[in-house]
Formats: C-alpha cells, sequence, structure tokens
C-alpha cells in the first residue's frame, strides 16, 4: 500500500482509546477501524482535520507515503 496509516502509534502516544476518539470526532467505531487497518479507500479531510485536532497531530503524523506508486486495476 502506497499510503499508511500510523493512527495506532498515535493512539497509543496520546495515551486516548479509539472509542475516545470515535467519541470525540464522530465517526463509528467500525469505520474507525477500517481506517486504522489501513483498508479504506478514502477519508473525509474534515474527519483527518478533527483527528489530527483531537491528537494535537500533523496529518502526515497519521498518514504516510512509502514512495511506491500504487496501480489500480479498476477504472
Amino acid at each position: 500500500m502506497a499510503i499508511t496509516v500510523h493512527l495506532d502509534e498515535l493512539l497509543k502516544a496520546r495515551g486516548i482509546t479509539g472509542k475516545e476518539l470515535c467519541g470525540k470526532v464522530g465517526i463509528t467505531e467500525a469505520n474507525l477501524s477500517i481506517l486504522r487497518s489501513g483498508k479504506a479507500s478514502g477519508v473525509r479531510f474534515r474527519t483527518i482535520n478533527k483527528i489530527c485536532y483531537h491528537l494535537d497531530c500533523q496529518v502526515g503524523d497519521i498518514l504516510r507515503f512509502d514512495g511506491e506508486l500504487e496501480e489500480n486495476d479498476e477504472t
């Protein structure tokens, strides 16, 4: 995956649970789980904004580019 999600590390470092973050951000635990697993195909900027606000972090702390081009067979 060209974009990797590092949300678990931030939650652990901030001492906050996924359930607590869901309550603050206003998303379901199921959607947070999909994001945390890296299986999300998209995420709203508004959601990223709220996550960054509540975790006091930058977008690059959550999402990282691994330098590879991910080819998608779907058109």
